[in-house]
């Protein structure tokens, strides 16, 4: 058996309160003390006892246990509660599994994003399965008078075979809630050898739901009176609210009122995730969100320029900061100048190995190679939306977000009422991708119902959205390699940056594989607001690095993954510096993966190939794409993605979030851009902003994952950013053309006559 975590001590995780009628609560955190509370002794209904934060076991055996973390379709809502039950060893399909809403008291950590959920629950989540088992084995052995080590679990039912007694674990509940809470450091996890549930697919628990069209989503929730608002904010960045005729909606049909909304405090200090672009919008309030829309249409107002301005912010180690937002109307045009500018001057240099200076001087030949990508629109399906209730002192939300935790204290400053009277429910969300971890959106809500003193539910449009957003910034990268006269690296210099922030990450691969490196980032201010898009930076800077590689590969006439696995052998066997936050031999390990399962040396005909590989979120992934030339046009016949990740807790799932990554990827890789005339977006829907269709997905896509022993990482992220290099270097190879700049479509375009 394997001891938990010594990390997660009794303080910090159990605490026990005996329940009227029986039965007990045993209440979990994972980074803070307990703080028991009325509220947490809790009534059960007769059928139920409620063993701790995350389960209740029925009296017909029946087990319900609670999700902590919005779920947005990377299936946390079903892994998570895997976890719970492999522990508690009972039998999934008598599981039911709830959503649990946001409860800082009982749950710690309620945020999706940065494919942390499972790896950040792994430990926590199975101790608390565990230890709720481990209770009901201690009441078992006190009913029947049994020593504990001769009683056995199987599928949620208890055994005493030598005494042939035997029960459900509903019928000692009761009993074990008078029990004492053992040391979290005594209780015991399962082997990874005895699992029965995790690594086993599980469907998704909302899979019925979601095909039937049951309300699950915020949109879906109403309550008598509730009154519906839309916003409108200034028409670019760089603009702000002058004046507005309110009498210009309120005489139309259903429109109550038309009001200004100030979103923050003018003394409040900012969190990382207080993003929002616009602070100061106009509200229009009325009977119906088709009434509300058509009068956005008819509201005149004024606009003006916004002075140059500086807001407190804390950073993400809670460090304070001055964010400084610049005045003017920015065009994509100087944008691409002003990058074009900083490319040639030096960079703040982030990592420097050995002399690259010295290297470069004596090379035979450089080569150097520029790649950029511009801004990108989260664009998830389900429209920005909240519902609010606030009465008083007291706040009811109910919205999608990815991070609760993080807009709480916003909505009680913005308020003026206290922390702990906000109550946040947690909708199932329609895609977040990190948008949806900027929920400027529930304080607008929140503040839009304390105007008008009734509940109400704010829809943004497609155009809110799309032209008020909180997009993935624009890059540039430039790669330098020095050569000697036997094709020999002797030094790799990369320079990165954008708007407003670069991309870099100093300490990735190929860092610690050459001798002579240099990493250097810049960055350009923008009142253009940004934001963590599906794998921040990594979304670039992965591309432009493995399409970099692959033409440094050729240019030394190698093989592109031997050449990479040679790179990765020197960091194993003879690494240069000590911060490189990869392990060499778990990277080498997912390209001969995908090597070996897409027969790489095999090219089939009719088709060019590319790879890439790429860590990040802890995890490893290597891709190899395919693709053919039909009508002039590239058509993406296979991917191949291997994957180490760690356990895999639900491999369907598992497989599914990848092949989405890839999708999403590629999409992105071929038609994502938005820019910007004058300060305002060029593209403000689906008719001008280009989304990967159904017949251009990849034809076939395979998702293979390392078998090791490794505890979980994660996963709905690192597929992503090695898509783009793969899909560029495939196109390479069946156009002869290097794409450098992204999207790749509006270019395909321009080539008259594709190879093949």
């Amino acid at each position: 058996m394997t001891l938990i975590d010594k990390k997660l001590n009794r303080r910090s995780f159990l605490k026990v309160s005996t329940l009227a009628g029986g039965g007990m609560i045993l209440s979990f955190s994972w980074l803070a003390g307990c703080k028991p509370t009325a509220e947490e002794v809790l009534t059960m209904p007769d059928e139920w006892f409620e063993i701790n934060s995350y389960i209740k076991i029925g009296e017909n055996g029946a087990v319900t246990l609670f999700n902590p973390n919005p779920e947005f379709g990377s299936n946390v809502k079903t892994s998570l509660p895997m976890l719970l039950a492999e522990e508690l060893d009972v039998d999934w399909k008598y599981v039911f599994v709830e959503q649990a809403d946001f409860y800082p008291e009982r749950f710690d950590r309620q945020f999706t994003g940065g494919s942390q959920g499972i790896r950040s629950g792994w430990k926590p989540l199975r101790t608390a399965g565990a230890t709720a088992r481990h209770l009901i084995v201690a009441a078992a052995s006190q009913a029947w008078n049994v020593p504990a080590d001769e009683i056995t679990t199987n599928a949620g039912t208890i055994e005493h075979k030598s005494s042939g007694k035997k029960a459900g674990y509903g019928e000692m509940a009761s009993l074990a809630g008078t029990l004492e809470v053992p040391d979290p450091e005594s209780v015991k996890l399962k082997e990874i050898a005895d699992f029965k549930i995790i690594g086993n697919s599980k469907k998704n628990v909302d899979g019925i739901k979601i095909v039937t069209g049951k309300p699950m989503f915020a949109l879906d929730h109403k309550v008598e009176g509730m009154k519906y608002a839309a916003i409108v904010h200034p028409p670019a960045f760089g603009m702000k609210l002058k004046s507005f005729d309110k009498s210009s909606v309120t005489s139309l049909p259903g429109i109550q009122d038309a009001f200004e909304v100030k979103v923050f405090k003018d003394d409040y200090s900012r969190n990382f995730f207080d993003t929002t672009t616009f602070p100061e919008i106009i509200a229009i309030v009325g009977n119906s969100t088709w009434e509300v829309l058509q009068a956005k249409k008819s509201l005149k107002a004024e606009w003006e320029k916004a002075p140059e301005s500086t807001f407190p912010m804390a950073g993400r180690g809670g460090q304070a900061m001055d964010i400084k937002v610049p005045e003017g109307l920015e065009n994509s045009s100087s944008h691409k100048e002003k990058m074009a500018e900083y490319i040639t001057k030096p960079g703040n240099v982030l990592r420097k190995d050995g002399d690259p200076e010295g290297a470069f001087k004596s090379a035979a030949r450089v080569l150097e190679r520029t790649y950029s990508a511009p801004f990108l629109a989260h664009n998830t399906m389900e429209p920005m939306n909240a519902f609010a209730d606030v009465k008083g002192d007291k706040a009811i939300i109910y919205a999608p977000t990815q991070a609760p935790e993080l807009i709480r204290q916003t909505i009680s400053s913005s308020l003026g009422i206290p922390l702990e009277n906000v109550q946040i429910n947690l909708a199932r969300m329609g895609g977040g991708f990190g948008r949806r971890a900027y929920s400027h959106h529930l304080t607008e809500a929140a503040l839009i119902s304390q105007k008008i003193q009734a509940p109400v539910k704010m829809v943004y449009t497609r155009e809110d959205d799309m032209s008020a957003g909180v997009y993935r910034p624009t890059y540039a990268a430039t790669y330098r390699a020095a050569l000697d006269g036997n094709n020999n690296l002797l030094a790799l210099h990369v320079k990165a940056g954008g708007i407003p922030e670069s991309p870099i990450h100093a300490n990735r691969f190929p860092a610690g594989a050459i001798d002579n490196y240099l990493a250097e980032g810049w960055q350009i201010e923008s009142n253009i607001t940004i934001g963590a898009f599906r794998a921040p930076r990594s979304n670039f800077i992965a591309g432009a690095e493995q399409s970099f590689l692959d033409e440094l590969a050729e240019e030394m006439g190698k093989d592109p993954i031997d050449f990479r696995l040679e790179l990765l052998k020197r960091a194993e066997t003879n690494p240069v510096g000590e911060n490189n936050d990869y392990d060499p031999k778990r990277y080498a390990g997912v390209l001969e993966l995908v090597r070996e399962k897409s027969n790489w040396s095999s090219v089939p005909n009719g088709v060019s190939r590319g790879v890439s590989a790429y860590f990040c979120h802890n995890s490893y992934v290597a891709e190899v794409v395919d693709v053919s030339i039909k009508d002039n046009q590239p058509v993406v016949e296979s991917v191949f993605a291997a994957v180490d990740c760690g356990i895999v807790v639900n491999p369907d799932a598992a497989a599914n979030m990848g092949e989405g990554a890839i999708v999403d990827g590629i999409g992105n890789a071929f038609f994502g851009e938005m820019a910007f005339e004058n300060g305002a977006p060029t593209k403000t829907n689906f008719d001008k902003y280009r989304m990967i269709r159904h017949s251009e997905a990849p034809k076939k896509i395979e998702v293979h994952f390392v078998d090791n022993k490794e505890d979980p990482t994660g996963l709905g992220e690192p597929l992503f950013p090695p898509v783009f290099a793969a899909l560029g270097n495939s196109l390479y190879r069946a156009t002869g053309k290097r794409l450098y700049e992204q999207p790749f479509q509006p270019q395909i375009m321009q080539m008259e006559n594709l190879r093949m």
